[in-house]
């Protein structure tokens, strides 16, 4: 559970100011109980409200815009996709002392995904490039430009800074290649196409070790849509990948690409978080450590493609 700060521009949240705002602003759900969830989430502070609500409200300036823009498109792309998505019920208002507008969501059943102890991989890896192929079946036509669907290049610089931070925590040099690697691969071509852009295991509910949902569309956007392919090492097992990217008919240049993001995220996370986030500095690590093993085996002659 993350209630720690993680940045100095956070707000103090916590449920007694989520009972104030929900009693003032949504009187028909005054007196539900408020408990703050448990989550490695960075942007938002999480509270179920009574059995079948969700309050989530923004920890600081930077996602305050992500209100509006759930708001906006859940409704529209949310019925489409094979998996639930939370869906908003009610927007609140600045108030109680807390500066921004914030979210009311119906509660969804499921849990996170623990890495390497899915109940059934290759069914979730199926499921997940299912949810993935309907995003990007949908017309794209006015929708935004997404935070992570831009080419890879653009996180050159603080990717590089990363790493500097990271010098004798994890091989700089190996994980330099790999980065420079995944510079050189050809970009997207096609045109853009919906995508997710934050595939995590945060982010995955499973039931009975099934997809049930996916939560946090604050990335979603139109763009390169490699990006989504980043839960191919951030949850999925090796032994899964394959059948995730065939399912998807993901061609090389495409896994590189997304295989380069999973490692430039991961870089960047895992100094910025090391100690106010611990779950989300650990799924890094085993980022880092799944690509490594990949390329360990591509270099010793093993199946993964390598553009």
């Amino acid at each position: 559970m993350c209630a720690l700060k993680m940045r100095p521009d956070e707000v103090e949240i916590d449920a007694e100011l989520v009972g104030r705002l929900i009693a003032r602003q949504f009187p028909d759900w005054a007196g539900l109980p408020v408990a703050r969830l448990e989550s490695s989430g960075t942007e938002n502070a999480m509270f179920r409200l009574g059995d079948d609500l969700v309050v989530r409200l923004p920890r600081h300036p930077g996602a305050v815009a992500d209100v509006e823009h759930e708001q906006r498109w859940l409704p529209r792309l949310g019925p489409l996709l094979p998996a639930a998505v939370p869906e908003p019920v009610g927007r609140g208002v600045p108030g109680d002392g807390f500066p921004w507008a914030w979210s009311v969501f119906r509660w969804l059943d499921g849990h996170n995904p623990a890495v390497d102890a899915l109940d059934d991989p290759g069914t979730l890896a199926g499921e997940l490039a299912a949810f993935i192929g309907a995003l990007r079946g949908m017309d794209p036509g006015g929708g935004p430009v997404g935070y992570r669907g831009i080419p890879l290049a653009t996180r050159d610089t603080p990717t590089r800074e990363a790493l500097a931070q990271l010098t004798n925590t994890v091989d700089t040099d190996a994980v330099t290649a790999l980065w420079e690697a995944a510079l050189r691969v050809p970009g997207h071509s096609g045109p853009p196409v919906w995508a997710h852009g934050d595939l995590s295991p945060g982010n995955v509910l499973v039931a009975d070790g099934r997809l049930s949902a996916v939560i946090d569309f604050g990335t979603l956007g139109v763009g390169d849509p490699a990006v989504d392919l980043i839960v191919a090492w951030n949850l999925l097992p090796a032994s899964a990948r394959a059948t995730f990217r065939q399912a998807l008919g993901v061609d090389d240049a495409e896994w590189a690409r997304g295989r380069g993001w999973a490692l430039s995220v991961s870089l960047i996370q895992l100094p910025y978080y090391w100690t106010t986030n611990p779950p989300l500095a650990a799924n890094s690590r085993h980022v880092i450590k799944e690509i490594l093993a990949e390329a360990g085996q591509a270099s010793a002659g093993g199946p993964v493609h390598q553009p």
